[in-house]
């Protein structure tokens, strides 16, 4: 059987910030911030949404993307490090506002890896036969565990949420490899501390560079295919250098991978999925079209999927 997603759904807030907002309440510059990042702008959720709200929006799209019904889907699995509460989850939440009363539900922790991870878990349900649909939601309220005093951090991260369907596709689309990973000795460098977030941005950008790279590769190779076949590369909106080291390895063109970060920052498990969505809606990604999503994330966690667009 042939798994991959049947359905893409994103949603981000209203609220824009804009690094010259930044420059209004920290030792920044816009300057400063574009060179060493990339981000131009992030969205902020307001105080009165939560995660279960952005997961509930992006889940419908999903839905309504995938031509089911809530009723037909048998799992849903959260991506998230910032919950509404420890528990309930926030994916038995979304259950019951989107009235998937047949669904088992639970939530995983892998950080900005934790789209992948869970589209992975997804895969193994759909293949074995146990459930037809799976919803894998990646979305973060980052802006509640930021700490605005951080100029290194605070200007980093935005919220938002990216869902997918995945069920069977026709032959040769969807998953064609994957990779997951995890390196705990690391997990220092990338944490939250009491209630904010805090990084060493040195390490993990090393760390980054070099696992989204291998990642990438890896996933091609076992997919059986070079680099020359990949069409498009939608890596974790994490930081501008990150990314280009990785569409380097890969000998893409800068217009073969995806830069959402500019105007959503890091969402983390949210990135890919909205980033998938973003380039699908403005037809930079088409059907079988050969994309690699990888993300790394704290924990230090990592995962790539080579896959085959379409349903």
């Amino acid at each position: 059987m042939d798994v991959g997603m049947i359905g893409l759904g994103r949603y981000l807030p209203e609220r824009v910030v804009t690094n010259f907002d930044l420059e209004k309440q920290m030792d920044t510059t816009d300057e400063w911030i574009r060179t060493r990042t990339g981000i131009e702008e992030r969205r902020i959720a307001d105080d009165n949404v939560d995660t279960s709200d952005m997961a509930y929006e992006a889940s419908m799209e999903a839905i309504k993307d995938a031509g089911i019904d809530a009723n037909q889907i048998g799992l849903i699995i959260v991506a998230t490090v910032t919950p509404d509460t420890p528990f309930p989850s926030v994916s038995t939440m979304i259950q019951e506002k989107i009235g998937a009363k047949n669904a088992a539900a639970m939530d995983l922790s892998a950080a900005c890896a934790g789209f992948i991870y869970g589209v992975v878990t997804a895969k193994q349900f759909v293949e074995s036969g146990v459930y037809p649909y799976v919803l894998v939601v990646g979305v973060e309220k980052l802006s509640k565990i930021t700490n605005y005093d951080d100029r290194n951090t605070a200007v980093l991260f935005g919220d938002g949420a990216g869902a997918v369907i995945i069920g069977q596709v026709s032959e040769g689309r969807g998953i064609l490899s994957f990779e997951l990973g995890a390196d705990g000795s690391g997990g220092k460098h990338l944490l939250q501390n009491g209630p904010h977030l805090e990084m060493n941005g040195r390490e993990v950008f090393k760390f980054a560079v070099r696992q989204m790279g291998e990642s990438a590769e890896n996933v091609i190779t076992k997919a059986g295919l070079t680099k020359e076949d990949v069409d498009f590369l939608v890596p974790h909106q994490a930081n501008i250098r990150i990314m280009e080291s990785s569409r380097q390895r890969l000998g893409l063109p800068e217009e073969k991978m995806s830069t959402t970060i500019k105007q959503f920052g890091n969402t983390s498990s949210s990135s890919i999925p909205i980033a998938l969505k973003e380039e699908m809606l403005a037809g930079k990604v088409k059907d079988d079209d050969v994309v690699v999503l990888v993300g790394f994330g704290g924990g230090l966690t990592w995962g790539a999927i080579c896959m085959k667009i379409g349903k």
